[in-house]
């Protein structure tokens, strides 16, 4: 079993910043992908970013040059550096991580969700 754990969300005004952070943790053996996913109300959950364990990483169009994913290897963290907040950035915003189980099975977890509000 592995568990994902966000914190960070919160309400911002259109410019702001936030930091949203994701903690894995459980029979972890590796993580190869973490990424941030959001999900605003109405709307498919989507993509804004992601990153490997050789920290190489992609962002969607909209969240390029404003957001950045960093990641903590020993940690099995994630952080999502959130700059130049938009009232469309509001959402739920989720972690999700690919990996292997000391059981060398095959993990794809999410975690609960953090609520992002853009507004002033």
């Amino acid at each position: 079993q592995v568990q994902l754990v966000e914190s960070g969300g919160g309400l911002v005004q259109p410019g702001g910043s936030l930091r949203l952070s994701c903690a894995a943790s459980g029979s972890i053996f590796s993580i190869n992908t973490m990424a941030w996913y959001r999900q605003a109300p109405g709307k498919q959950r989507e993509l804004v970013a992601t990153i490997t364990s050789g920290v190489s990483t992609n962002y969607a169009d909209s969240e390029k040059g404003r957001f950045t994913i960093s990641r903590v290897n020993a940690k099995n963290t994630v952080v999502l550096q959130m700059n130049t907040l938009l009232p469309e950035d509001t959402a739920v915003y989720y972690c999700n991580a690919v990996g292997l189980t000391t059981r060398i099975s095959r993990f794809d977890s999410w975690g609960q969700g953090t609520q992002v509000t853009v507004s002033s």
